[in-house]
């Protein structure tokens, strides 16, 4: 007798009382149980993946190596063979960076420029929202692929958003081992995306710090330089230095501003390339709207610093910021930084470039208080040796005249008159130096009317082969206008040029007097003299000096009829 299984099967296995198509529907069911379940552990590490990727974006604060790490994590979630992030510029319709992985650095170098954000890259710049693409070679957007590029099929862009701003965009391509990304794919890139926004933020705000720190730093230093003696090349050389460290600048100059002269002198200059040194010492009319706007606001940014002035040497033609050096309402100059290559000024560096321009303006103003209080010092000790010489040594002499005159009509030689007229002569020639040597020493410290007037006849002796007498008296430093010196030495150097070129002379003598509010110039020679009336080109531009300030110019024979004496007198009002 043979036993037969319930559902009439002739195996020996339990049959739980199913048929088989029960069987082949609880196949089915624990089948899709096990995928469920696999796709549950799937999800799970893939959850687990994504939290270490987060953990892993955010271990290190330094920016570069943290778009790095989010770029690197976003591929193996997602598993892209590439990927890169790109981080949007200023003006937002392109990219300032872009970070790769997967690619070899060969390959890399042979493609050469980076992307822009054009064609396809661009659809998250204009609309930032997760884009999907099979093939992206296939979208009416596509730009191509420059030479040397991998071929690359699948594509996966999502946006990066820090904040309430769009960061850049993350973009992946050719998943491995399918042909496309799959919605998971999306999602969990998006997950990242959204964590990588906390990371990046942190950083920047990470660097952000630690440039205000380098900052602070560097105007600590100044600030620690104002407490000594200021000199101030040496401390325009420190803020130069310091301020091209902390901004790893390719360029930092200094600018002081001249307002009497309409320019701007490049004082000290500091960078990379030994020809920017060529700058130093060389001056800036302020003839362009860009130079006279320099100075007058917190800061100023230039997207082309070479396009800006016209420069007397080298600069690089890049974007650079100035900061004015001003403090107590004066203007002093100009601090400008131009960033390395590649490089893009922001908002914050401009600020924080201000603060320390305005600590290093505190440098310039304590400098001039420390030279104007020297100069105070030297005029005070020139006033009292000034009111020594004139109160005690020229009244010695004139009584020591005074006696010597008087013991003239007791002596009975002539040699003996002789003498003592000579000796009364030597005093009163020793009084008039004395007397000009009073004058010098009142004269403001700075640039000298007598200095200028020794250098210029210090300059005829080699046409005329000989060098000039010269002899000043009166407050020539002082009490001629500033209007008038340029016109005096002009006429000066012309009378002198005309003895050399025509009189054939053996001396001359050069007398410039200020006194009862007039300027009086004379040039005495003893040549072939001049008439008059043949007077032309140099002697008429002479005249025409003197009439538009309002004096009178002669010209004509010397004492005796001998030589030729020019004399030049303008009012002091000019």
């Amino acid at each position: 007798m043979v036993e037969r299984s319930v559902g009439g099967s002739t195996d020996n296995q339990p049959s739980l009382g199913l048929t088989p198509l029960s069987r082949v529907r609880l196949d089915e069911l624990l089948q899709e149980m096990l995928d469920r379940v696999g796709e549950v552990v799937t999800s799970r590490e893939r959850l687990r993946a994504l939290l270490d990727a987060v953990v892993g974006i955010g271990t290190d604060l330094d920016l570069r190596s943290t778009l790095q790490r989010i770029v690197a994590s976003a591929c193996a979630l997602a598993g892209a063979r590439y990927g890169a992030l790109g981080v949007i510029g200023a003006n937002r319709t392109e990219l300032s960076d872009f970070i790769t992985y997967g690619m070899d650095p060969e390959i890399h170098a042979k493609i050469g420029d980076l992307p822009h954000g054009r064609g396809v890259l661009g659809l998250l710049i204009t609309d930032p929202h997760p884009v999907r693409l099979p093939d992206i070679n296939k979208h009416p957007d596509s730009y191509g692929f420059p030479p040397h590029h991998p071929p690359m099929h699948s594509f996966l862009g999502v946006p990066v958003r820090t904040r309430d701003q769009i960061y850049g965009n993350l973009y992946l391509s050719e998943k491995q081992g399918a042909d496309e990304f799959s919605d998971d794919d999306e999602e969990i890139v998006v997950a990242l995306a959204a964590a990588a926004g906390v990371a990046i933020d942190n950083a920047r705000l990470f660097t952000l710090a630690r440039r205000r720190e380098r900052w602070l730093a560097a105007a600590a230093e100044i600030t620690g330089v104002l407490l000594g003696t200021v000199r101030r090349t040496e401390a325009l050389r420190l803020i130069a230095r310091r301020a091209r460290e902390v901004a790893d600048a390719e360029l930092v100059m200094v600018l002081l501003y001249d307002e009497q002269n309409s320019r701007y002198t490049i004082e000290v200059v500091d960078g990379n390339d030994p020809e920017y040194g060529s700058l130093e010492g060389k001056l800036i009319p302020v003839d362009s709207a860009a130079a006279a706007e320099f100075g007058r606001e917190r800061y100023r940014a230039v997207e082309d610093l070479r396009a800006t002035v016209e420069w007397p040497g080298p600069v690089p033609d890049s974007p650079a910021l100035a900061a004015p050096l001003s403090a107590s309402n004066t203007l002093h100059g100009v601090l400008i930084v131009t960033p390395r290559a590649g490089q893009n000024p922001t908002d914050e560096d401009a600020m924080l470039l201000s603060a320390f321009a305005g600590q290093a303006a505190l440098a310039l103003e304590r400098a001039r208080a420390q030279d104007e209080r020297e100069q105070l010092v030297v005029l005070e000790d020139r006033e009292r040796i000034a009111r020594d010489l004139h109160d005690v040594v020229i009244q010695r002499l004139f009584a020591t005249g005074m006696q010597l005159q008087g013991a003239i009509a007791h002596a009975g030689r002539p040699e003996a008159v002789r003498r003592v007229n000579a000796a009364v002569d030597d005093l009163d020639a020793t009084i008039r130096d004395i007397r000009r040597s009073i004058f010098e020493l009142r004269a403001p410290v700075g640039p000298s009317l007598r200095l200028e007037l020794r250098e210029a006849a210090a300059a005829a002796a080699g046409p005329l082969g000989f060098r000039p007498v010269l002899d000043t008296s009166g407050p020539v430093d002082s009490a001629i206008p500033d209007d008038i010196v340029p016109e005096l030495l002009a006429v000066l150097r012309e009378a002198l040029a005309n003895v050399a070129r025509h009189a054939g002379a053996e001396s001359v003598r050069v007398s410039v007097r200020a006194a009862d509010d007039e300027v009086i110039l004379q040039v005495e020679d003893d040549g072939a003299g001049m008439d008059p009336a043949l007077a032309r080109g140099g002697v008429v531009n002479m005249g025409e000096r003197a009439h538009d300030l309002g004096g009178s110019f002669e010209a004509g024979p010397g004492p005796g009829g001998k030589g030729t004496t020019v004399t030049w007198r303008v009012p002091l009002a000019g």
